[in-house]
């Protein structure tokens, strides 16, 4: 059994990918090829947001956004505590100092009310300014824009989403990498819309921000790429994995209802057993991950165990909180305490999710995990 299958993936599909990567080859424009741009104005279309830029990978999304804003020096960057390391890892890479807030227990997703504690003590205890936060839509589903929103404009705060693992995932009829000032996600070929190599995309109504951001990806570009007007990186999709996207954006609905299904069964077969995921009233998930928690780690280890003796992947997202990770040691300020994360990452274990998983496949996920618990008692 795979974690995400995505070899089922590509044999359904074949053919459409395989004409795809064919277009490439066929010009050889292998850098900035036509494919990219239509790719952005797909994408555009997609979440309704005016400008898509591509780049290389979802962190360099995060910190051109950062770097758009000329985030540096003193300012401060609110990031949830339960993120993949990238959501803090680029806030000191602009030279700005994150700081870690709580999530929600039931969703995962940023709490608003330590948020507004954080910011609280930013304000109050430290010369730091406030300048952005962080909202991740982790394992899918969209963070809780409308208050989120409103905390931000008491604090004259941007709003980065970062939704790596959001692409999908919608409020009403609304679509992630729509709510932020600036929006990001990744394309990582785990992700419910990944390429066959690293890539990410900024979204942005903001016709002044996105000409910028088009600058930032190309060195700083100018009228040409020997015309430098601003000191930038080096970031690009190339035009396979935009040849390759454009291909899976086709069935990409399909795909996230496929998972919507799955996700169901799960919860059917594992609700009162185990903390299954919420999903609050509005939201749709993109189902990037099916999360689940445990009562404490030992239980889970024995799930892990249970689930490994019959063939079967699972993981752990994630192990420490951000607080707690070496590399922010003396880079950060600890505003408020995380003690939901700290809970959560001892119990929360992902189950295979994808949009090709087999009622049979659920059934012996579920089984083996009932097995693991009826062994504790």
């Amino acid at each position: 059994m795979q974690f995400r299958d995505l070899n089922k993936q590509y044999q359904i599909h074949k053919v459409q990918i395989d004409s795809a990567i064919q277009s490439v080859l066929d010009t050889s424009q292998f850098i900035s090829g036509p494919q990219v741009r239509a790719l952005e104005d797909e994408l555009a279309a997609y979440t309704g947001v005016k400008h898509c830029v591509t780049c290389a990978n979802g962190t360099d999304a995060l910190q051109l956004a950062l770097m758009t804003w000329d985030i540096g020096a003193g300012d401060a960057v609110f990031v949830p505590d339960f993120t993949f390391f990238s959501s803090g890892e680029v806030v000191p890479l602009v030279g700005a100092t994150p700081v870690f807030v709580d999530v929600r227990e039931d969703t995962y997703n940023i709490d608003c009310d330590s948020l507004r504690n954080a910011v609280e003590y930013v304000i109050h205890h430290t010369a730091l300014r406030p300048r952005v936060v962080v909202a991740v839509d982790l394992f899918g589903q969209p963070a809780e824009y409308e208050k989120i929103r409103a905390l931000a404009e008491e604090y004259g705060l941007l709003i980065l989403e970062d939704a790596a693992q959001g692409f999908g995932g919608r409020i009403d009829s609304r679509p992630a990498c729509s709510f932020g000032d600036i929006s990001t996600t990744s394309f990582f070929p785990a992700k419910s819309l990944g390429c066959y190599g690293d890539g990410g995309a900024v979204f942005t109504d903001n016709d002044l921000w996105a000409e910028k951001l088009r600058s930032l990806c190309v060195h700083g570009r100018g009228a040409d790429k020997y015309d430098n007007v601003r000191v930038g990186i080096n970031s690009r999709l190339d035009t396979m994995q935009a040849a390759v996207l454009s291909a899976k954006l086709k069935f990409f609905e399909e795909e996230i209802s496929a998972c919507e299904r799955a996700a169901e069964k799960y919860n059917q077969q594992l609700c009162g057993q185990v903390k299954i995921p919420v999903i609050l009233d509005g939201m749709r998930s993109g189902w990037a991950q099916y999360t689940i928690c445990l009562q404490d780690a030992g239980e889970r280890n024995r799930v892990i165990e249970r689930l490994r003796e019959n063939g079967i992947p699972s993981a752990v997202y994630y192990k420490k909180p951000m607080h707690m990770q070496q590399a922010f040691s003396d880079r950060q300020v600890e505003a408020v305490s995380c003690t939901r994360t700290a809970s959560i990452c001892e119990r929360c274990l992902s189950l295979p999710m994808h949009p090709y998983l087999e009622d049979a496949q659920i059934e012996a996920v579920c089984g083996s995990i009932r097995e693991a618990l009826a062994q504790a008692k």
